[in-house]
């Protein structure tokens, strides 16, 4: 076991990157903490009270929870522009990283409630991409996908996609402040979410035909 300082060795970790440990996990564990460490990833260091009104929440509870994270070592104050009235705050990760099976055994509520807030900042990334959806450019809009592919593999085949999917994202440049600079005319920031959900319960595939692979085609505006 880790001490609570620390960070664990992971082959896909890297200094731009935390991996949960019990003290980590416990931090992120409600959902206005995993928003807040998004959007100080998203768009940089910010004041508790800017990041308060982003999350339609007073800036006291913003406040509250920034500090569980500095605690954790998930957030720090941006020293170079607080003032003596005015903490600033950013992340000190890019990414987090939390795939510890005895952790998650040993912190069961702590999982559930970090992972119930990932899904639902997922939710509500996807919801006010939709929204916005018909306002981007035509050549944005076409990229836009939401499919739904239903496979019958084994764990072994299931966590060698997952490895293949990671192989072709690490094809392409990560959204960072030096990717930016450098980044080609046109280059805008573009979220993948992967959802690779097993239904061991569910029913035998139906023989009808007409059904397909089981796979939605991509809807397009």
């Amino acid at each position: 076991m880790p001490e609570p300082d620390a960070t664990p060795q992971h082959p896909h970790a890297d200094q731009d990157t935390v991996v949960l440990d019990a003290k980590g996990l416990r931090a992120l564990a409600h959902p206005i903490r995993v928003q807040l460490v998004g959007l100080l990833r998203k768009h940089g260091p910010s004041t508790a009270t800017r990041l308060a009104e982003r999350l339609d929440v007073n800036s006291g509870t913003a406040s509250y929870h920034l500090r569980q994270l500095e605690g954790a070592g998930l957030v720090e104050e941006d020293t170079e522009r607080g003032n003596a009235r005015e903490r600033w705050w950013r992340s000190v990760h890019s990414r987090t990283w939390f795939n510890d099976r005895e952790l998650a055994e040993r912190e069961p509520e702590a999982t559930l409630a970090y992972l119930q807030s990932v899904a639902a900042r997922h939710t509500a990334h996807t919801e006010r991409a939709l929204g916005e959806l018909q306002t981007l450019p035509p050549a944005w809009r076409d990229t836009f996908d939401m499919s739904d592919w239903a496979l019958r593999i084994t764990p072994e085949e299931a966590s060698g996609l997952y490895e293949e999917l990671r192989g072709v994202l690490n094809r392409y440049r990560r959204d960072t402040t030096e990717a930016a600079a450098s980044a080609p005319e046109g280059a805008e920031r573009f979220s993948v979410i992967t959802l690779l959900l097993p239904e061991p319960d569910s029913s035998a595939p139906s023989a009808d035909p007409s059904r397909g692979d089981g796979a939605t085609a991509p809807e397009r505006p």
